[in-house]
C-alpha cells in the first residue's frame, strides 16, 4: 500500500510537470514542479507576502519546538520513497553516520507515522497559517520529485510548505552563522534546507553543529553538545572517536537538530572474468585496501580493463586522492586504511607510533623503497610531500586541517620559515608533531600518497596540475605508468620492485579516459571492456545489473541527503 501510494504522488509529480511544460510550451525548468502551489501541499497566496502577515512567520519560528521537527520526521515515508523513486538504490538514513560499525544503532528512529505527526503538532500548537520555506540547490528531476513527494506528505499532517531553488552564491544564502549563536536571528531566510554531505570523516557531518562552527546557520547553541563535539576531536584513537561520535549521534537524533533522509551509495561493477579473492568492497570515493595484486583474471591477456584514465593530465592528489584508481595504484601512502576508511597497518610505513598525548606521530619507513624510475624514496619525501600540501591550492578540507595543526605551519606558509618545523628526520624514522591534537591525522595519511621530491620539487605548487610531470607521474605503488594516450587511454603495468608481492595474474591495467562522471561506463561495460569500475549513479547500476556477465556491488559512503531545520528567528521568505 505505501508503495501504490507513492506511485501516485509520483504520478501527480510527473502530471505536474507536464502542465507547467503544456502552459509554457517549453520543456520545463527543473525547478518548477517544485515552485507550483499544487505541488506543495498549498504552498501560500499568489498576493505579495504570502502568509508573511501571521505572528509565527514573522517573529520567530515553530520549529524551535522539537515537536514541530519530530512530526516532520514521522510525516515522511523514507522506506517507500527508497523503494520507488530510488528503485531500492539507495538507504534510508537514520543518521548522518551510513550503516556500519561508526552507527549507533541505539539512537531514535523516526518510522513513518502520520498519526504520531499528528498528534505531536496538535501538542505543539503547529500554527496552522504557517508555510514552510523548503530550500534547495539540485537541478536534476529527482530532487524536483522528491521535493514534491515530501510536500504532500506534509500536507497529509497538515503542514504547508513552499519549495523553491536557490540560485546564484549557495554558502551566503546557506551557511551563514547569526551573530547570536543563542537567541539569533538568523543571517539565513529559510526553514529547511536540503543539501548533502560527502564526508571523508565522520567529523564533517557533526563540527558543524558546534555553536563555533563558520557553516552552523541553523542550530542554536545546545547545552553539552559543544564538549561532545570537542571530545570527538581530542583523540588520534579510533575506538575513542566512534564512541565519541555516537553519543553525538544520539544527541542530534533525539532533538532532530536536523534530518537526515538517505544515503546515497557506492556501485561497484565487476565482471565475471574477475574474481577479487574476497576483497571487502568499500568507499572508492576515497582509498582503501583492496589487495589488488591478489585478484586474477581469467582471459589470457592478463589485463583488468577499467575506467579513471588521464584526459588532460594525471590528477594531482590534493583534492581527492581516490577518486580516480590510478592515483590509488600508482602512489603509496605511508599507511592504510580498510573499507571502511579506518586506518590501518602497511604501506610505506613499516610502523607508526602515537603518543601519548596525540601530539606526535613516529613513522618508520621500510628498508630499501624506490620510485618506479629506481630513486630510493626516503623520510625526506615523505616531509617534502607534507610541505607541498600546505602550499598547493584546493588541498582537501580535511587534510589542510591536519596539516595546518603541525608545528610550524602558519610560518612555513607565511615564509617566516623555511621548512616545516614539526615534521623531523632520524634516518629512516619521520616524525610529525602538532600543536593541537588533530583527530583526522591517521585518516589524512592513509588517504594521501608520498610524492617524489626529485622529480617536483622544482614545480610551482601555485600551479602544481600543469606541471609537466601529471602527463606521466612516476609512483611508488604496486602498479607503475606505461603507455599514455590523453584524452583516450593509458596502461599500467605491474612494477616487480614493489615491496610484497601478490597472488594474483593482473599484468596489465587498461584504463580508458574518463572525468569524475565517465558518459562510457555502460557503453564500454556492455561491450565487455570494463572488469572493475564504480560509480553513484543509480542509472548506470540498473543499466549494468542487466547485463548477465557483471555484478554489482553496493557499498555504504560516508555521503547523506538531509534537511538542516533553522530553528533561529527569521524573516519569512515567502511572497
Amino acid at each position: 500500500m505505501k508503495v501504490k501510494k507513492l506511485l501516485c504522488l509520483l504520478l501527480s509529480a510527473a502530471m505536474l510537470a507536464a502542465a507547467v511544460a503544456g502552459c509554457s510550451g517549453e520543456k520545463p525548468a527543473q525547478d518548477t514542479a517544485a515552485n507550483a502551489p499544487e505541488a506543495t501541499g498549498g504552498g501560500g497566496s499568489e498576493e505579495p507576502g504570502g502568509n508573511a502577515g501571521s505572528d509565527a512567520q514573522t517573529a520567530g519560528t515553530p520549529l524551535a519546538d522539537v515537536r514541530v521537527r519530530q512530526a516532520l520526521a514521522y510525516a515522511i515515508d523514507i522506506d517507500a520513497i527508497v523503494e520507488t523513486l530510488f528503485d531500492g538504490k539507495a538507504e534510508k538514513a537514520v543518521s548522518f553516520t551510513a550503516p556500519g560499525d561508526w552507527l549507533n544503532t541505539e539512537i531514535p528512529v523516526y518510522e513513518y507515522n502520520p498519526e504520531k505527526a499528528k498528534e505531536l503538532l496538535k501538542e505543539a500548537n503547529w500554527p496552522a497559517d504557517y508555510t514552510l520555506d523548503v530550500v534547495y540547490y539540485y537541478d536534476d528531476q529527482q530532487t524536483v520529485d522528491l521535493m514534491t513527494i515530501i510536500g504532500q506528505y506534509w500536507q497529509e499532517v497538515g503542514v504547508k510548505a513552499q519549495f523553491r531553488k536557490l540560485e546564484g552564491d549557495l554558502a551566503s544564502q546557506l551557511w551563514v552563522p547569526p551573530a547570536d549563536m543563542v537567541n539569533g536571528p538568523a543571517a539565513v531566510k529559510w526553514d529547511l534546507a536540503y543539501a548533502a554531505v560527502a564526508a571523508l570523516s565522520e567529523s564533517e557531518f557533526y563540527n558543524r553543529f558546534a555553536s563555533t562552527a563558520s557553516n552552523n546557520s541553523s542550530v542554536p547553541r545546545q547545552d553539552g553538545l559543544d564538549e561532545l563535539i570537542e571530545r570527538s576531536n581530542a583523540t588520534m584513537d579510533t575506538d575513542e572517536q566512534k564512541a565519541a561520535f555516537k553519543d553525538i549521534q544520539q544527541f542530534v537524533a533525539e532533538n532532530v537538530l536536523a534530518m537526515p533522509l538517505y544515503h546515497q551509495v557506492c556501485f561497484i561493477y565487476t565482471s565475471n572474468d574477475l574474481d577479487t579473492a574476497g576483497s571487502v568492497f568499500g568507499n572508492d570515493q576515497f582509498s582503501y585496501e583492496k589487495n589488488i595484486l591478489d585478484w586474477t583474471i581469467s582471459r589470457d591477456d592478463h589485463t583488468m580493463y577499467t575506467n579513471g584514465g588521464p584526459q588532460e593530465f594525471f590528477w594531482y592528489p590534493m583534492v581527492n586522492p581516490g577518486y580516480m584508481i590510478n592515483t590509488e595504484l600508482v602512489f603509496d601512502k605511508l599507511i592504510n586504511a580498510d573499507s571502511s576508511l579506518n586506518p590501518t597497518d602497511g604501506m610505506l610505513a613499516e610502523s607508526y607510533t602515537v603518543s601519548e598525548d596525540g601530539l606526535s606521530i613516529e613513522f618508520v619507513l621500510r628498508d630499501g623503497l624506490t620510485w618506479h624510475d629506481g630513486e630510493p624514496l626516503t623520510a625526506e619525501d615523505v616531509k617534502f610531500t607534507l610541505e607541498l600540501m600546505l602550499k598547493a591550492p584546493g588541498t582537501n578540507a580535511v587534510a589542510s586541517e591536519v596539516m595546518q595543526a603541525i608545528t610550524g605551519a602558519a610560518d612555513f606558509i607565511s615564509g617566516a620559515a623555511g621548512d616545516l618545523a614539526g615534521v623531523t628526520i632520524d634516518g629512516s624514522k619521520v616524525t610529525v608533531s602538532f600543536d593541537k591534537v588533530s583527530a583526522n591525522a591517521l585518516l589524512v595519511f592513509s588517504q594521501w600518497p608520498v610524492l617524489p621530491k626529485h622529480c617536483l620539487e622544482n614545480a610551482d605548487p601555485a600551479a602544481l596540475q600543469q606541471d609537466a610531470f601529471w602527463q606521466k607521474p612516476i609512483g611508488s605503488g604496486p602498479f607503475m605508468v606505461d603507455e599514455v594516450v590523453l584524452n583516450n587511454y593509458a596502461t599500467l603495468k605491474r612494477w616487480d620492485g614493489y615491496y610484497k608481492q601478490g597472488t594474483g595474474n593482473i599484468e596489465t591495467i587498461y584504463m580508458f579516459a574518463s572525468g569524475e562522471n565517465d558518459s562510457n561506463l555502460v557503453v564500454n561495460a556492455t561491450a565487455g571492456k570494463i572488469d572493475y569500475a564504480w560509480s553513484k549513479s543509480t542509472d548506470e547500476a540498473k543499466a549494468i545489473e542487466a547485463l548477465d556477465f557483471m555484478s554489482v556491488n553496493v557499498a555504504n559512503i560516508r555521503y547523506t541527503r538531509c534537511f538542516y531545520i533553522n530553528q533561529f528567528p527569521h524573516e519569512a521568505n515567502i511572497k
